[in-house]
């Protein structure tokens, strides 16, 4: 991934980011809150050597300094520690002495700083001055030579021992400061380790590379698809409206020496919106002034029937098994040349019913009558209408759902409609966000809405049936 790749998954994920840093700082909160306050007690000690002269001077100075680090360690020493606990005024074992304890030299100086930090700032305050009084006597313990009365090195106190009137913790600023930036890096890892291991299809491209077929339309999201899917009214104007006629040109002119008349949407997984695809399809085919027969094979999760406001209870199955002939079954749907052949009665063997010489020879019947044939089919990876239904017709389009359909998902499905030897025709990105779509931008040639045509509102059935062997122009 480059640069711009990881700048381009944050900005797609940023709920993430933003959701991470509010938790960071929601914990922050917490645990400030609970915290108890500390005190700070400290305590600044000189260490000196006797010397005599500029040389000895110095040298003792350097010899000093090595001592004020080596006193760092004795600070936090077992001896200190229980010298000091041994005060009565302090009250804890030396193990809880030596928690509190800590010490720093200050560079170049020969000048031990000693700090006590406690929830009580009056028992810091006994511990720094029980550290002042034992730790000088320890140290002319140590520096005093063996049968020796002075001790080479001397430890006074300079400063102290002081104690903090304000708690020196928790600080607010400092924890939210570092809870939000903590999240925000946390955040933006996730979001590019989710990119990283996302495998779901987006974009154009990545359809492609995944199908290797051809990208027919990429269809944008409309939050609005949901409650009204159909292209009618002001829909029919829409971003989404534009790339459905897109998809209508593109099969019109997909293969210039064999007929694409007779075509079957379906999709990998359910819920990829291959129905309203179909349906929309249809739609837009019938208004360019073709004459289009929309069949709903989806005959175990039937929905067309429901979104156009049709009688569903007859339709394909019923034909196949010839209880209705195809021009009872078949209804008309508004004013233009669009009709509609529902599922009819959920049968208990689908598939053999799809894959039967009469749905073969249905197909083939209702091609000659029509100029277009539009089937939806259920989807490819669930069950095997799909691809039974796709063998007996001119060809079939996957409907991929951006963020939903993995890599593995799209080539499965191609997989499945190539094993029946059919043809597919390409694939249409369903639900494409933005630039992510890689498409148009189809508003940028939509009409004014003072300019655009006022299609009339569609009706559901008329009572024209159609004559299986006849066809319109």
């Amino acid at each position: 991934m480059e640069l711009r790749d990881y700048v381009s998954a944050v900005r797609k994920r940023w709920w993430l980011v933003a959701t991470t840093a509010c938790l960071a700082l929601v914990g922050a909160v917490i645990v400030t809150a609970t915290t108890a306050p500390t005190y700070a007690a400290g305590v600044t000690f000189f260490v000196s050597t006797p010397s005599s002269g500029i040389t000895d001077a110095y040298q003792g100075g350097l010899f000093s300094q090595q001592r004020a680090r080596s006193y760092v360690t004795l600070i936090s020493s077992d001896r200190l520690a229980r010298a000091v606990a041994q005060d009565p005024g302090v009250g804890l074992t030396a193990d809880g002495v030596k928690r509190r304890l800590s010490a720093r030299t200050v560079p170049d100086t020969v000048l031990l700083d000693v700090t006590v930090v406690d929830t009580d700032s009056a028992r810091a305050l006994r511990i720094a001055q029980a550290v002042a009084m034992r730790f000088e006597a320890l140290v002319a313990v140590l520096e005093t030579p063996p049968g020796g009365d002075t001790p080479t090195v001397r430890v006074d106190v300079v400063s102290g021992p002081r104690v903090s009137t304000d708690p020196v913790g928790p600080r607010p600023a400092r924890n939210f400061g570092l809870a939000l930036l903590a999240g925000l890096v946390v955040g933006a890892a996730l979001a590019v380790l989710r990119e990283i291991l996302d495998n779901s299809v987006r974009s154009v491209t990545a359809l492609r590379h995944a199908s290797g077929k051809a990208i027919l339309a990429a269809v944008p999201l409309d939050p609005r698809a949901r409650e009204a899917p159909l292209l009618v009214e002001d829909a029919a104007w829409s971003p989404r409206g534009e790339a459905l006629r897109h998809l209508r040109t593109n099969l019109q002119f997909v293969d210039p020496d064999r007929s694409a008349r007779c075509v079957v949407v379906t999709s990998a997984l359910p819920d990829e919106g291959k129905s309203t695809i179909a349906c929309n399809l249809a739609i837009v085919l019938a208004e360019a002034g073709h004459r289009v027969l929309l069949v709903d094979a989806d005959v175990r999760r039937p929905k067309l029937a429901t979104y156009l406001d049709l009688e569903g209870a007859v339709g394909l199955t019923n034909v196949l098994v010839g209880q209705v002939d195809l021009d009872t079954a078949v209804q008309r749907w508004g004013d233009r040349d669009l009709w509609v052949l529902a599922s009819g009665s959920i049968p208990p063997n689908p598939s053999e019913l799809l894959g039967s010489q009469q749905m073969a020879k249905l197909l083939a019947t209702v091609s000659e009558a029509y100029d277009y044939v539009v089937v939806d089919t259920s989807p490819l990876l669930v069950v095997t209408d799909a691809a039974v239904v796709a063998s007996r017709a001119d060809g079939a389009v996957l409907v991929t759902r951006a963020g939903k359909t993995s890599v593995a998902q799209v080539q499965s499905a191609v997989a499945a409609v190539e094993a029946v030897s059919a043809r597919l025709f390409g694939c249409v990105l369903n639900a494409a966000k933005g630039a992510d779509g890689d498409g148009y931008t189809y508003a940028y040639y939509g009409t004014r809405e003072a300019e655009r045509p006022h299609p009339p509102v569609q009706t559901a059935l008329a009572d024209e049936p159609i004559t299986a062997g006849r066809r319109g122009g």
